[in-house]
Order: C-alpha cells, then sequence, then structure tokens
C-alpha cells in the first residue's frame, strides 16, 4: 500500500474503525470512512483531519454501497448490523443487511477497480462449538449464531469473487478486540462494559459461572494486523487475529479488580445457549504470514483501557 492510495474504510466511526482510521491517516493514506448518518466519531478520533473524507450512508443501500467505493484502492469491510446474541432472533434481518449488503459491495468492488478486501469477520463465531483449542484456521465451522453463519458467508463470497474477478481479499478472524473509545454502555465487548459498570460500583451479572473462555486482545495489536493483511500479498487469505491465550470470565473480573483497586460486586444467571464454552485462536499463521504477534499484555491493555474510561466526562462513564 503506498500513500497515493485511497482507503475505504465500512464502519470507520465505530470502536476498530476510528482507531484504524488513526492509523492509516498516519501513514499517510487517503482515507475515506463510511458509516450511517448522525453517528459521531468516538471521543479523540480523528474528525477534522486532512486527507479525511466522510461519506454517510446506508450499507444496506445499494446505490449509498455504490457511491462510497469510487476511487478507492483498499476497503476494510467492519460493518454489522446485528450481534451474535441478537442475530438468531431474526435471521433474515442479519442475510439481508450484512450479507446481501456484502455481495453488493463485492460487485461495486470489481467494477470500480477495488484492489483489495479485507474482511473482519468473527474467529469467536465462525467456528462453532471447537473441537480442540487453540482454534486454527482448519478447524471445522459449524457457527451456532446467525452471525456467525452470515460471516463465513462472506467469508466464502470473497473466495468466489477472486476465482471470478481476481478480486483480492483478506479475511481477518477477529478474537474480543478491547481498549479505548470502546462504549461502557454496549451489548458487546466485555472488558470495557465491566469496567464501566465497575468504576460506576454497579453489579456485574454473569451468564452462568465464569468458566467461559474467550480470547482478549488489545486494539492498537489488532489494527497493526488489519494493516498487515492489507499489505500482505502471499497466499494465506484467512488468518485468526487473538492473544493466543484464553481468560475466562472471572479471571478478567480479577484482573479489572486488580487495575482499578475496586471490589467486583457480581451476580451469576442461567448460561446462555449460543456461548461456546471455550475459544481460544490460534495465531501462527497470521505470526507467520505477517510477521506479527500482540505485543501488549492484558493487564497493561486493561490500564489503559481503564484510565481512558476514567478520563471521559463522569455521563459517558
Amino acid at each position: 500500500m503506498n500513500n497515493l492510495s485511497r482507503c475505504l474504510v465500512l464502519g470507520g466511526k465505530g470502536f476498530l474503525g476510528s482507531h484504524l482510521v488513526d492509523a492509516l491517516l498516519d501513514r499517510g493514506q487517503q482515507v475515506r470512512v463510511f458509516d450511517r448518518p448522525n453517528v459521531m466519531f468516538p471521543s479523540a478520533a480523528p474528525i477534522s483531519r486532512s486527507r479525511l473524507e466522510v461519506f454517510e450512508g446506508d450499507f444496506a443501500s445499494d446505490a449509498d454501497t455504490a457511491a462510497a467505493v469510487v476511487g478507492c484502492d483498499i476497503c476494510y469491510h467492519l460493518v454489522s448490523t446485528t450481534l451474535p446474541k441478537s442475530s438468531n432472533a431474526d435471521p433474515l434481518f442479519d442475510i439481508e443487511t450484512n450479507l446481501l449488503g456484502s455481495v453488493r459491495l463485492l460487485n461495486h468492488a470489481v467494477r470500480n477497480g477495488v484492489k483489495k478486501i479485507v474482511f473482519v469477520s468473527s474467529g469467536g463465531t465462525v467456528y462453532g462449538k471447537t473441537l480442540r483449542l487453540p482454534v486454527e484456521e482448519g478447524h471445522p465451522t459449524n457457527p451456532i449464531s446467525s452471525y456467525g453463519i452470515t460471516k463465513l458467508a462472506i467469508e466464502k463470497y470473497l473466495g468466489l469473487f477472486l476465482e471470478l474477478h481476481g478480486l483480492e481479499y483478506s479475511v481477518v478472524r477477529l478474537s474480543n478486540p478491547y481498549g479505548e473509545r470502546q462504549r461502557t454502555h454496549a451489548s458487546q465487548g466485555v472488558i470495557a462494559v465491566f469496567l464501566g459498570k465497575v468504576l460506576r460500583g454497579e453489579v456485574l451479572e454473569i451468564w452462568g459461572d465464569g468458566s467461559v473462555v474467550r480470547d482478549y486482545v488489545y486494539i492498537a495489536d489488532v489494527i497493526r494486523a488489519l494493516l498487515a493483511a492489507a499489505d500482505y500479498q502471499g497466499d494465506e487469505r484467512i488468518l485468526n487475529i487473538g492473544s493466543g491465550e484464553g481468560k475466562s470470565l472471572n479471571e478478567i473480573m480479577d484482573v479489572i479488580g486488580q487495575v482499578t483497586g475496586k471490589d467486583v460486586m457480581r451476580t451469576y444467571v442461567k448460561a446462555r445457549s449460543f456461548d461456546v464454552p471455550a475459544s481460544v485462536l490460534s495465531i501462527s499463521r497470521a505470526s507467520n504470514a505477517l510477521n506479527w504477534r500482540p505485543e501488549v499484555p492484558l493487564v497493561e491493555g486493561v490500564k489503559r483501557t481503564a484510565a481512558w474510561i476514567m478520563s471521559q466526562p463522569s455521563s459517558e462513564l
């Protein structure tokens, strides 16, 4: 990727997207952000930086998607209109807004000469119930949520468009990212949500007994991986990105207590059927192909996240 390339970031005002936009601008790239109208950049995100163009539209709109890709060389696809826990309630909405929107995007990318798509998939849902840990990219894919099925279907269409049209792509199967700018009042993002509740003196509600294991990776490490995936010219199309190690919810709460110095009050409720008991990604392929490894340990990442949350106005905490 050279400095004359224009990068399109779909979902560029979100948690991941705003950090990616910052990094691209710091590299001297021309950046176009595509996001919904009336969505504000997170605090400290690059609202008025030069070389930044903001395009507001609806990902489900064919016309908006067509206009967004014009003149772009690299497209980062970070958009999702559903969450794992909500997608099963309305699979049709998931398909109509995410899968169909993504196929439209690929059509317009081919017509406009886009060189590469970097798609953020889900390392936590596309594999389903894991047969072995850590989960490598060749593990069977049997999602138990519509969210995971849709992500996997988009991956397959990327493969098809490479075969039919030569459209290059990288799939980043991401674990659980966390860090600054993640919302503390949200339905996902355990570390930020838990930190917010603990700092507000609220009780944490834990689904199950807290033994569910996930792979948490700090935002700066994720962004380095996304940049490396765009630059990568090898044969590996699908890459797990995570920390390479698992932590249970109970362990996460212990770290939060250590970092904040506060009591972590908690209550345990019935486990959810769609929660995979353990998900830890093997990152060997990304390490070899991208020369990438996560650099920020969990405790340090949680410290940085907590410091950012505490720096925000009390009304936003």
